[in-house]
């Protein structure tokens, strides 16, 4: 039994002599449930931007990852990713089944018990392997990604988050800065999902008109972004393990760094459709809140502006490299996450300060070019590509061996994409089972017509007839309901 005490201003006295403020025990937990609230919140967002007879598993897709990653953080996540006797590049098991994992001072700070450290971390392992699973929408099997997840979270996502932040990690020793998971969350779940989108090949119907459809439920994708920006508090104001003043500068670069991003990405959709888009606004505050992530505890305000700006342009750019390439990347997860990942971290290089670092009375970094450190960014990029490379390479190392295991593989068959993977794989449906009709096709008229649809169309600017043939159906639409 842990033997504790409370000094007289009421810290917590721990039986190794440490002293814990019991407000920032506090703050990281409350942060732990923002960052947790996040998790669904990409559940509703993919959700919502996919077809009806798509929408559940992606909301259950979520809430599996939670329950799995939680079991493989207590079974031996935690200690591969933060045991102190790590190796540069992987912990060990000494904290195996979260052996001894208490009242210690933690890795990340001794403000705060390795157990409060542990739960909050096990948040972003947790939301990691959610992002990328975005890339098997309407078309895997859900079985397997069971398997996945705690593969993947094993052999891709701890040892980038231990190389990250561990103090023993190559990257962490070479002077890498990154707040609150450029590289582990963001570059590796969305260079995950290029290799998932990959190995899956595109969905049957490609190039038609029946993949050129638009969100079935926009109000998911908004309801989504809500959860994402508020728990983003937590995830980027968290890391600060302390409530102090560079967790408040965190918050508000983090809040400034979204609304610019969503701003931006809606003005460039606009160009060209001549509509104010609500998906192209949720999709920019994202992309704005991914870039933002590294720097968050590093960059000050007239930075964040810069960030937003830059997620909003070049990930709504990015987004036009699937048809580029030709691969179907469905939600755009490469786009948002690892170009807006890299984006955070070359920033970061470039805008970091030590004085907003030191904000906590405790961090002293040499800052980035803003403080005449000008190798800096060598180090960002360093970071940035070995953690891309880590992740494609080893992500699909595992997709061609689960591939060869009967009952491993995640591509579906051409029945349940057609029928719908709610209604194959779970028998459950997100809404009535009436309005799924029309999406439910024969064969023969998934091969007529047009472009894929996914989060951001091909770019291509409307004409002015096109646009004054939509204001013309909009006005006989008026006149039929009057």
């Amino acid at each position: 039994m842990v033997n504790v005490t409370y000094d007289a201003s009421g810290d917590l006295y721990s039986s190794t002599g440490t002293i814990f403020n019991l407000g920032d025990i506090a703050w990281t937990l409350a942060s732990t449930a923002l960052v947790w609230i996040m998790i669904p919140g990409v559940g509703f967002f993919y959700s919502g931007l996919l077809r009806r007879k798509n929408a559940l598993n992606m909301i259950y897709l979520s809430m599996m990852t939670v329950a799995m990653v939680s079991f493989q953080w207590f079974f031996w996540g935690y200690s591969l990713a933060f045991s102190e006797t790590a190796s540069p590049y992987i912990g060990n098991l000494k904290y195996f089944a979260l052996r001894n994992v208490l009242d210690q001072p933690s890795i990340g700070s001794e403000r705060v018990p390795a157990i409060v450290f542990c739960v909050f971390q096990l948040m972003f392992a947790a939301i990691t392997p959610m992002i990328a699973l975005g890339a098997v929408a309407e078309r895997s099997r859900l079985g397997p990604l069971l398997a996945f997840v705690f593969i993947w979270s094993t052999l891709v996502y701890d040892p980038i988050a231990c190389w990250t932040w561990n103090s023993q990690g190559w990257s962490y020793v070479l002077g890498g800065l990154d707040f609150a998971g450029g590289t582990p969350v963001h570059i590796s779940s969305g260079t995950a999902a290029l290799a998932i989108s990959l190995y899956l090949g595109k969905r049957r119907g490609y190039g038609t008109e029946r993949l050129a459809y638009k969100p079935h439920n926009t109000t998911y994708v908004i309801l989504g972004t809500v959860f994402l920006w508020f728990g983003w508090f937590g995830f980027n104001g968290g890391s600060a393990l302390s409530a102090n003043l560079r967790a408040t500068q965190a918050c508000i670069v983090t809040n400034l760094a979204a609304s610019v991003g969503g701003l931006t990405w809606m003005l460039w959709d606009y160009r060209l459709e001549r509509k104010w888009s609500v998906v192209g606004f949720c999709s920019g505050a994202i992309a704005g809140l991914v870039a933002i992530t590294p720097g968050s505890g590093y960059v000050g305000s007239p930075a964040a502006v810069l960030f937003g700006f830059m997620a909003g342009t070049v990930c709504n750019f990015a987004t036009q490299l699937k048809f580029i390439f030709k691969y179907d990347d469905t939600l755009d997860i490469f786009a948002s996450h690892a170009i807006g990942g890299i984006v955070g971290n070359i920033l970061t290089g470039l805008f970091a300060q030590a004085s907003v670092a030191g904000a906590d009375g405790i961090t002293m970094i040499p800052g980035g070019w803003l403080d005449q450190n000008y190798r800096q960014l060598g180090i960002q990029l360093a970071d940035s590509v070995s953690g891309l490379s880590y992740s494609f390479v080893m992500t699909t190392i595992i997709l061609w061996v689960m591939h060869f295991i009967p009952g491993l593989r995640i591509r579906c068959d051409e029945e349940t994409e057609i029928l719908g993977v709610d209604d194959a794989e779970m028998g459950e449906f997100a809404y009535d089972y009436v309005a799924l009709e029309n999406e439910v096709m024969p064969r023969s008229e998934y091969n007529v017509g047009a472009s894929s649809g996914s989060r951001e169309p091909q770019h291509t600017a409307a004409t002015t007839s096109q646009i004054s043939e939509e204001k013309h159906a909009g006005e006989e639409d008026v006149s039929r309901v009057q």
